[in-house]
């Protein structure tokens, strides 16, 4: 199997995915009229990540890509401003899924406590920031993109088709790999302090109920359990594969190639497809909904 078919099937799976877990969420919350902030936090991030995968399809697509009746450099500038964009929002909501479920999870005693009506109240404040931020920090990504055939060649590297990237000196390499990553740092620090919180709760709460109620039903899972082991399990899966991805794009900047281009391209989008498999499988609503189906 060629990598570019493995990147439509990744990418075909991921909208997919998403898809169903959007639409799952919002009739629930049409319905239900009941939600949690979490449910809203899920429903951004798949649409975030929805409209992530439907840009690398078009890359992807270069049939599709040379049919839009645009411009060749707005249609690249555009495609992959939009790429980052939704990257940066993919990051930036995780990291306020995290905050979220730890907020819900912590005792009336703690400090976090008041702040669990509030972030029920306000939870569209923190989208319009992570928006605002995505869009104007990844601004100047619009101007190293632009069609092959609209510049000297030799200043160009190939990134698609239709598509190249302008080559850059070490120099602002260097700046541009220290400003991603100062960027990024402040919301992997906050998801690892969040997510040792709820780890420190989860621990404290099991020993608790192991030395309140007997064995059988301190092995019960209650909802907010799950929901919190499942966000642990997003957090954990979303620093590896960042990692992973920052490594790509630093060999990418360093030594330029179209193996290591694809690879980045398949790292970079992993999260996107596998988040939303995780929350559709760890759904309690999601298993009684396909349990009601199948009866």
């Amino acid at each position: 199997m060629t990598i570019k078919i493995r990147q439509f099937l990744q990418v075909g799976i991921g909208i997919s995915a998403n898809t169903f877990l959007l639409l799952f969420h919002i009739f629930t919350l049409l319905l239900d009229h009941r939600y949690k902030p979490t449910d809203l936090a899920t429903c951004h991030l798949a649409f975030v990540h929805m409209m992530k995968l439907f840009t690398v399809l078009f890359l992807l697509s270069t049939d599709l890509l040379e049919s839009l009746n645009f411009l060749s450099d707005f249609k690249c500038k555009a495609l992959f401003y939009m790429i980052r964009v939704t990257r940066g929002l993919s990051m930036g909501n995780t990291c306020l899924l995290s905050m979220l479920q730890a907020i819900i999870v912590s005792p009336s005693t703690s400090w976090m406590a008041r702040f669990k009506h509030k972030c029920t109240q306000q939870l569209f404040h923190p989208f319009i920031i992570l928006w605002f931020l995505s869009l104007s920090l990844n601004s100047p990504c619009i101007f190293y993109f632009a069609a092959p055939y609209n510049v000297t060649q030799s200043n160009l590297l190939t990134v698609s088709k239709y598509c190249s990237a302008f080559r850059i000196s070490s120099i602002f390499k260097g700046l541009l790999l220290t400003l991603t990553l100062s960027r990024d740092v402040f919301f992997i620090e906050v998801m690892l302090l969040s997510s040792a919180y709820m780890v420190v709760l989860l621990s404290r709460h099991q020993r608790r109920c192991r030395h309140l109620h007997s064995t059988r039903l301190s092995s019960r899972v209650s909802p907010e359990r799950r929901a919190t082991q499942t966000v642990l399990l997003l957090v954990s899966f979303f620093v590896v594969v960042y990692w992973l991805d920052v490594i790509a794009f630093a060999a990418l900047l360093w030594s330029y190639g179209p193996v290591i281009l694809d690879v980045q391209r398949l790292v970079s989008n992993v999260y996107a497809t596998v988040s939303a498999l995780v929350l559709i499988s760890s759904g309690k609503r999601v298993k009684m909904c396909f349990k009601s189906v199948e009866q």
